[in-house]
């Protein structure tokens, strides 16, 4: 029993910390991969056939209701003499992949509401959602990177989103997890500097404090819960012990005048002389 009590005390620490971890620095990459892997084959699921210049927006699966999810084929002259823009998205004349190939598929997300349960920036509060800037080799589904070779850099717009008080930045996510954080463009605009996630944020230093001070609380009650179980394992092994020594070893009870005391029945050896000595 006492074990079970133990195992319990320490399965309740590792949900708190694994609870207060995810407070502070959110989703972890793997998980934000994944997540772009699956609303990529499920666009192409979704899509019965792919032409080339065309923009197909795609209903986002019931479970991440609010996201917004588009794919566009283009091709590499089309994108080098044009450019492309689609939603926040502009990206312009004499850009190309790399590495090359002749058609690219871009995938758009617009994670929404859900940005900051797969995104965080310690110290930060986003003021715009989470915006997935995607591109890949059509012909074998590989990533790429959409350079600029003009001077013109590739813009996302984030003009429509006010509010937040403080400076805002720009913020890109990378596949790998790292983290940039950069000044906004022309006041709203924000430069994009590869594949990648974006959006923009402000410092909230009020947030951050009470993250602080809720981590201790919390990290103080762990503790505290975790000492009562050991002390209440304890008490209860002791407990057990002396019910252990009182059934094995009980002992008779006399009275002695009012009082009943405990008696322990024996029969002493008689002493014998080894040399007896008579005078």
């Amino acid at each position: 029993m006492g074990c079970i009590c133990k195992r319990d005390c320490l399965i309740a620490l590792i949900v708190l910390n694994a609870w207060l971890w995810q407070l502070v620095v959110g989703s972890s990459s793997s998980n934000r991969d994944s997540l772009d892997s699956f609303l990529y084959d499920y666009a192409f699921k979704k899509i019965k056939k792919l032409r080339s210049g065309e923009v197909y927006s795609v209903p986002p699966p019931a479970i991440f209701s609010g996201m917004e999810l588009a794919v566009v084929r283009v091709r590499t002259s089309s994108l080098w003499r044009q450019g492309l823009t689609h939603g926040p998205l502009t990206i312009p004349p004499k850009t190309l992949p790399w590495p090359f190939t002749k058609r690219v598929d871009v995938v758009y997300q617009n994670l929404a509401n859900w940005s900051s349960h797969y995104y965080n920036v310690p110290n930060h509060t986003f003021v715009a959602p989470v915006i997935g800037f995607l591109s890949y080799d059509s012909n074998g589904n590989e990533a790429v990177e959409i350079r600029s070779k003009g001077g013109e850099p590739l813009l996302l717009d984030f003009r429509t989103y006010g509010g937040g008080g403080g400076t805002k930045r720009c913020v890109r996510f990378d596949r790998n997890g790292t983290l940039e954080v950069s000044s906004t463009t022309r006041e709203g605009w924000c430069v994009v500097r590869g594949r990648g996630h974006f959006s923009v944020v402000v410092p909230n230093e009020g947030r951050r404090h009470w993250e602080v001070w809720m981590g201790v609380v919390l990290g103080i009650l762990g503790v505290f819960l975790v000492v009562l179980c050991v002390l209440m394992w304890k008490r209860k092994k002791m407990r057990g012990m002396e019910e252990e020594a009182e059934r094995s070893e009980e002992l008779e009870t006399v009275w002695i005048g009012r009082s009943r005391m405990p008696f322990a029945s024996g029969i002493r050896t008689q002493p014998v002389l080894e040399n007896s000595y008579r005078p």
